[in-house]
Protein backbone atom coordinates (compact mmCIF):
# COMPACT_ATOMS: atom_id res chain seq x y z
CA UNK A 1 0.00 0.00 0.00
CA UNK A 2 1.44 3.47 -1.05
CA UNK A 3 -0.16 7.21 -1.09
CA UNK A 4 -2.46 8.05 -3.32
CA UNK A 5 -2.13 11.15 -5.36
CA UNK A 6 -4.56 13.22 -3.27
CA UNK A 7 -3.22 11.95 -0.16
CA UNK A 8 0.77 13.06 -1.37
CA UNK A 9 -1.07 16.21 -1.95
CA UNK A 10 -2.52 16.69 1.72
CA UNK A 11 0.69 15.50 3.35
CA UNK A 12 2.19 18.71 1.11
CA UNK A 13 -0.29 20.62 2.27
CA UNK A 14 0.84 19.96 5.95
CA UNK A 15 4.40 22.05 5.05
CA UNK A 16 1.87 25.31 4.60
CA UNK A 17 2.09 27.64 7.15
CA UNK A 18 -0.13 30.96 8.28
CA UNK A 19 0.60 34.21 6.10
CA UNK A 20 2.60 32.08 3.11
CA UNK A 21 2.61 33.79 -0.47
CA UNK A 22 3.18 29.68 -2.32
CA UNK A 23 3.65 28.97 -5.44
CA UNK A 24 2.14 25.48 -7.10
CA UNK A 25 3.56 23.40 -9.91
CA UNK A 26 1.84 21.84 -12.47
CA UNK A 27 0.27 18.37 -11.54
CA UNK A 28 -0.05 16.90 -8.02
CA UNK A 29 1.51 20.60 -6.53
CA UNK A 30 -2.31 21.68 -8.23
CA UNK A 31 -4.19 19.51 -5.97
CA UNK A 32 -2.93 20.99 -2.67
CA UNK A 33 -4.94 23.96 -3.10
CA UNK A 34 -7.57 21.27 -1.97
CA UNK A 35 -5.98 20.75 0.96
CA UNK A 36 -5.09 23.73 2.92
CA UNK A 37 -5.55 23.29 6.44
CA UNK A 38 -8.15 24.58 8.69
CA UNK A 39 -6.83 27.80 10.27
CA UNK A 40 -4.22 28.57 7.57
CA UNK A 41 -4.54 31.64 5.23
CA UNK A 42 -2.85 32.14 2.18
CA UNK A 43 -1.83 33.43 -1.10
CA UNK A 44 -1.38 31.32 -3.81
CA UNK A 45 0.59 33.14 -6.26
CA UNK A 46 0.53 32.65 -10.24
CA UNK A 47 3.60 33.69 -12.62
CA UNK A 48 1.25 34.69 -15.33
CA UNK A 49 0.45 37.48 -13.30
CA UNK A 50 -2.38 36.14 -10.46
CA UNK A 51 -1.89 36.93 -7.07
CA UNK A 52 -4.85 35.30 -4.58
CA UNK A 53 -5.72 32.24 -7.32
CA UNK A 54 -8.97 30.57 -6.49
CA UNK A 55 -10.04 27.35 -6.15
CA UNK A 56 -10.85 25.46 -9.65
CA UNK A 57 -14.45 26.72 -11.01
CA UNK A 58 -17.70 24.33 -10.62
CA UNK A 59 -18.34 22.74 -14.13
CA UNK A 60 -20.33 25.38 -16.27
CA UNK A 61 -18.86 28.31 -14.16
CA UNK A 62 -15.39 28.95 -15.51
CA UNK A 63 -13.86 31.88 -17.18
CA UNK A 64 -11.50 31.10 -20.00
CA UNK A 65 -9.90 34.73 -19.04
CA UNK A 66 -8.88 33.50 -15.38
CA UNK A 67 -6.41 30.90 -15.81
CA UNK A 68 -3.05 29.89 -13.60
CA UNK A 69 0.20 29.70 -14.86
CA UNK A 70 -0.75 25.80 -15.92
CA UNK A 71 -3.76 27.25 -18.19
CA UNK A 72 -6.22 25.80 -16.15
CA UNK A 73 -9.25 27.72 -15.09
CA UNK A 74 -9.20 29.13 -11.81
CA UNK A 75 -11.64 31.33 -9.44
CA UNK A 76 -10.96 35.10 -8.06
CA UNK A 77 -11.46 35.73 -4.37
CA UNK A 78 -12.29 39.14 -2.89
CA UNK A 79 -8.60 39.72 -2.30
CA UNK A 80 -7.16 38.45 -5.86
CA UNK A 81 -5.24 41.38 -7.71
CA UNK A 82 -3.47 41.41 -10.96
CA UNK A 83 -0.33 42.24 -12.34
CA UNK A 84 1.91 41.95 -15.31
CA UNK A 85 4.32 39.27 -15.96
CA UNK A 86 7.18 41.19 -15.11
CA UNK A 87 6.36 42.40 -11.61
CA UNK A 88 4.88 38.49 -11.05
CA UNK A 89 8.92 37.60 -11.26
CA UNK A 90 10.23 40.42 -9.66
CA UNK A 91 8.00 39.21 -6.31
CA UNK A 92 9.71 35.23 -7.30
CA UNK A 93 13.02 37.00 -8.16
CA UNK A 94 12.98 39.15 -5.18
CA UNK A 95 12.15 36.30 -2.74
CA UNK A 96 8.93 37.28 -1.58
CA UNK A 97 7.23 33.73 -2.07
CA UNK A 98 8.02 31.67 0.99
CA UNK A 99 7.38 28.07 -0.49
CA UNK A 100 7.12 26.32 -4.47
CA UNK A 101 5.41 22.99 -4.87
CA UNK A 102 6.24 21.35 -8.00
CA UNK A 103 6.92 18.36 -9.76
CA UNK A 104 10.08 16.67 -10.82
CA UNK A 105 11.35 14.26 -13.09
CA UNK A 106 14.42 13.66 -11.16
CA UNK A 107 15.98 15.18 -7.49
CA UNK A 108 19.24 14.11 -6.33
CA UNK A 109 20.69 13.44 -3.00
CA UNK A 110 22.29 17.23 -2.59
CA UNK A 111 18.72 18.58 -3.56
CA UNK A 112 19.43 19.30 -7.41
CA UNK A 113 16.37 19.33 -9.50
CA UNK A 114 15.75 18.38 -13.24
CA UNK A 115 11.77 18.88 -13.94
CA UNK A 116 11.41 20.55 -17.16
CA UNK A 117 13.38 18.53 -20.64
CA UNK A 118 13.23 15.09 -21.51
CA UNK A 119 16.42 15.63 -24.29
CA UNK A 120 15.02 14.48 -27.76
CA UNK A 121 11.33 14.97 -26.82
CA UNK A 122 9.20 18.23 -27.54
CA UNK A 123 8.65 20.38 -23.99
CA UNK A 124 7.20 23.46 -23.95
CA UNK A 125 9.94 25.17 -21.94
CA UNK A 126 10.88 25.51 -18.25
CA UNK A 127 8.12 28.46 -17.80
CA UNK A 128 8.74 29.74 -14.22
CA UNK A 129 10.48 26.90 -12.40
CA UNK A 130 14.27 27.90 -12.84
CA UNK A 131 13.55 31.34 -11.52
CA UNK A 132 11.37 29.51 -8.88
CA UNK A 133 13.69 27.63 -7.44
CA UNK A 134 16.32 30.15 -7.87
CA UNK A 135 13.94 32.87 -5.51
CA UNK A 136 11.53 30.96 -3.34
CA UNK A 137 12.49 30.23 0.03
CA UNK A 138 11.47 26.77 0.38
CA UNK A 139 10.69 24.35 -2.07
CA UNK A 140 8.94 20.81 -1.90
CA UNK A 141 8.83 18.34 -4.63
CA UNK A 142 5.61 15.76 -5.06
CA UNK A 143 6.02 13.20 -7.38
CA UNK A 144 6.14 9.55 -8.26
CA UNK A 145 9.01 7.37 -6.85
CA UNK A 146 9.78 5.80 -9.77
CA UNK A 147 9.68 6.44 -13.61
CA UNK A 148 7.07 3.63 -15.82
CA UNK A 149 10.37 1.66 -16.63
CA UNK A 150 10.71 1.05 -13.00
CA UNK A 151 14.01 3.42 -12.65
CA UNK A 152 14.30 5.84 -9.49
CA UNK A 153 13.68 9.51 -9.73
CA UNK A 154 15.31 9.65 -6.83
CA UNK A 155 18.79 9.61 -8.01
CA UNK A 156 22.21 10.08 -6.61
CA UNK A 157 23.12 12.64 -9.35
CA UNK A 158 20.33 13.82 -12.31
CA UNK A 159 21.65 12.92 -16.05
CA UNK A 160 18.78 15.25 -16.94
CA UNK A 161 19.37 19.10 -17.69
CA UNK A 162 19.06 21.00 -14.40
CA UNK A 163 16.16 23.66 -12.87
CA UNK A 164 18.33 24.47 -10.10
CA UNK A 165 21.21 23.06 -8.28
CA UNK A 166 20.93 22.40 -4.51
CA UNK A 167 17.25 23.55 -4.23
CA UNK A 168 15.26 21.11 -2.95
CA UNK A 169 14.26 21.11 0.71
CA UNK A 170 11.97 18.47 0.50
CA UNK A 171 10.50 15.57 -1.43
CA UNK A 172 7.31 13.80 -0.97
CA UNK A 173 6.59 10.44 -3.05
CA UNK A 174 3.72 7.37 -2.66
CA UNK A 175 6.03 5.96 -0.70
CA UNK A 176 7.23 9.00 2.08
CA UNK A 177 8.99 11.99 2.78
CA UNK A 178 12.60 12.78 2.51
CA UNK A 179 14.32 15.92 3.94
CA UNK A 180 17.33 16.87 1.68
CA UNK A 181 17.92 20.59 3.03
CA UNK A 182 19.32 21.55 -0.31
CA UNK A 183 22.60 19.47 0.10
CA UNK A 184 23.18 20.81 3.71
CA UNK A 185 23.00 17.28 4.94
CA UNK A 186 22.53 13.37 3.84
CA UNK A 187 19.28 12.76 2.91
CA UNK A 188 16.85 12.19 5.67
CA UNK A 189 14.00 9.70 5.29
CA UNK A 190 11.00 11.42 7.85
CA UNK A 191 7.80 9.25 7.16
CA UNK A 192 6.60 6.06 5.35
CA UNK A 193 3.18 6.15 3.71
CA UNK A 194 1.41 3.10 5.60
CA UNK A 195 2.00 -0.46 4.56
CA UNK A 196 5.91 0.83 3.00
CA UNK A 197 9.10 -0.60 4.44
CA UNK A 198 12.05 1.21 4.96
CA UNK A 199 13.76 -2.01 2.96
CA UNK A 200 10.77 -0.97 0.15
CA UNK A 201 12.18 2.43 -0.08
CA UNK A 202 15.92 1.77 0.54
CA UNK A 203 15.37 -0.47 -2.84
CA UNK A 204 13.45 2.05 -5.06
CA UNK A 205 16.28 4.99 -4.21
CA UNK A 206 19.38 5.53 -5.72
CA UNK A 207 20.87 7.35 -2.95
CA UNK A 208 21.83 6.41 0.25
CA UNK A 209 19.65 7.98 3.05
CA UNK A 210 19.46 7.80 6.96
CA UNK A 211 16.40 6.96 8.54
CA UNK A 212 15.19 9.50 10.59
CA UNK A 213 11.22 8.31 11.00
CA UNK A 214 9.15 10.51 13.47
Amino acid sequence: MAWTREDMAMRAAKELKDGFYVNLGIGIPTMVANYIPEGVNLILQSENGMLGTGPFPYEGEADPDVINAGKQTVTELPETSYCSSADSFGMIRGGHINMAILGAMQVAANGDLANWMVPGKMVKGPGGAMDLVAGVRRVVVVMEHCEKTGASKLVTECSLPLTGANVVDMVITELGVFDLARGTHAPALLELAPGVTVEEITAKTQFAFTVALT
